[in-house]
């Protein structure tokens, strides 16, 4: 299994999607972005199955933005899925939300989310935010290799 460049978003609202790629764009972060838009397709594309049954199946995301109130399955079942699969628990997760629920941080945190971030509703704290996570676990963070 290896990772490849590619960034998986898991975000219903329109809207928000719009601002997430329009800040990685200003912030010239070159990755590829998939979008999926609940928690169903989104399991769906990591494990290639579904309408992702054609995709290689032993190519994972680089990094994982992951909303927490989702269709079909919220974010927190969709972590815990990815944690419990050898294949994908390594994964850098962020949850990326509107919630500053403690209970919603707890929870993420405890079932294996790497960081939470709240999404600014400021849109230059949020293009801000953007340029610090691309910075971060795209050019620093050293990851492993999957097997």
């Amino acid at each position: 299994m290896f990772l490849d460049e590619t960034i998986l978003l898991v975000e219903d609202n329109r809207d928000d999607e719009l601002l997430t790629l329009r800040a990685f764009a200003r912030n010239r972060i070159a990755n590829p972005i998939v979008v999926v838009r609940d928690g169903e397709e989104a399991l769906d594309y990591l494990f290639a199955r579904g309408s992702y049954s054609e995709r290689k199946p032993d190519l994972f995301p680089v990094l994982i933005l992951l909303d927490l109130k989702l269709p079909k399955l919220d974010g927190h079942e969709v972590l815990r899925a990815i944690r419990q699969d050898h294949r994908t628990r390594l994964i850098p997760v962020i949850i990326l939300t509107t919630s500053a629920e403690d209970e919603d941080i707890m929870a993420s945190y405890d079932l294996g989310a790497n960081s939470y971030i709240r999404k600014p509703v400021d849109f230059s704290e949020f293009m801000e935010a953007i340029r610090l996570l691309g910075a971060y676990w795209l050019l620093l963070n050293e990851q492993p290799r999957l097997r």
